[in-house]
């Protein structure tokens, strides 16, 4: 499938209402040929309404769609050329996989001889071709979820969606469908747009992440951008474990502004290009849990601040430990390698926070 210049699909002013309840907030957005953009958020914020409207399986309330430069609002769902996948599989029980593969292209007339090359197509990318004269219950839970994305791409959809496809896998199935998913997305060069409030499958599968809140697109970018810069609060909670420290800039130094916290530390933070401070401002600093190094002593560099604390609780993860610490009165999260053994709870440490870590918002940015 080539990929073209241009948005596979384009929302403008989209807003969805349920009677008095407004489900979709005046949303405008784009998902660039060929690309993974991934609806993140959680339940009730509107993203599988989102991409229920651009399936036509609801109608917008205000705004326009775009499918590759056509208009579809009034253009009926078998119409659409949108390929599926629901979180159920939504397999025909009695039909064998050959056949629920091949429904779609039945319904759009294509003579047998391509069915037949272009199911067998579809198996293979699927890594499932010998499966054709088995039933779906013979299939296991992944199987069957592989089998409901070839029946999607079959039809060579204009665009691809996923409404939490993975969610009713076990984690380990889910990890390597998740790999599967998105080598099928690469090879095929499908746009595709994705629904999941699973914050790791979005950073890991997509090329665009919208960050979504009670109907309102809260922040759009790369999983990088909405990782490392996110915009409010919501988004630097939602994505990963975050201390969230309130405080008020006192001045600047080495490039970077001097904040004062409400606990009474001072630390050093990075400022945002795209935002003006000034001395006085209030503030709050987003520093991400694995950002927080600890340390029995740190040698200070340029740019870092150095917290003693005392490590109060432990969540061993393997590789991985997760910290909760007391700083004189602040209670802060530290997710770090584990080089031999975790630190004891009651264990004296010292955090050290890079200025480059710290990202300032609003005291506002809720």
């Amino acid at each position: 499938m080539t990929q073209e210049a241009g948005n596979a699909v384009e929302l403008r002013g989209i807003v969805k209402r349920f009677g008095d309840f407004t489900a979709m907030h005046s949303a405008d957005l784009d998902v660039p040929e060929g690309s993974f953009v991934t609806f993140l958020g959680p339940s009730g914020c509107g993203k599988t309404t989102t991409l229920r409207m651009i399936a036509g399986l609801l109608e917008p309330t205000e705004g326009d769609i775009r499918v590759r430069g056509r208009r579809i609002n009034d253009v009926p769902i078998h119409r659409r050329n949108l390929g599926l996948v629901f979180q159920n599989y939504a397999l025909f029980p009695h039909k064998t996989i050959f056949d629920n593969v091949a429904f779609g292209l039945r319904y759009r007339k294509v003579s047998k001889d391509e069915i037949k090359r272009r199911v067998q197509e579809a198996l293979e990318l699927v890594q499932l071709p010998d499966t054709g004269d088995r039933l779906p219950n013979q299939l296991s839970g992944g199987q069957q979820q592989r089998i409901a994305l070839a029946r999607a791409v079959v039809i060579r959809p204009d665009v691809l969606l996923l409404d939490e496809p993975l969610s009713a896998l076990d984690a380990n199935l889910r990890e390597e469908m998740r790999v599967e998913l998105k080598r099928i997305q690469r090879e095929l060069g499908v746009s595709t747009v994705f629904v999941t409030h699973d914050q790791s499958e979005a950073l890991a599968m997509s090329d665009k992440i919208v960050v979504m809140r009670q109907g309102v697109i809260e922040q759009m970018g790369s999983p990088e951008e909405v990782y490392n810069e996110p915009r409010t609060g919501f988004v630097a909670g939602f994505l990963g474990h975050s201390n969230i420290l309130p405080g008020a800039i006192v001045g600047q130094e080495n490039d970077c502004f001097r904040v004062r916290l409400d606990d009474g530390h001072e630390l050093l933070a990075r400022p945002n290009a795209a935002k003006t401070r000034a001395e006085g401002d209030r503030v709050r600093v987003v520093l991400r849990a694995e950002k927080l190094l600890l340390r029995e002593r740190h040698e200070a560099e340029p740019g870092d601040s150095i917290f003693d604390a005392r490590v109060t609780a432990v969540d061993y993860q393997g590789q991985l430990a997760r910290y909760f610490v007391d700083a004189k009165g602040t209670s802060l999260q530290a997710i770090n390698p584990i080089d031999m053994r975790p630190f004891d709870e009651s264990a004296n440490v010292q955090l050290r926070l890079r200025a480059r870590d710290c990202v300032l918002l609003d005291d506002h940015d809720d």
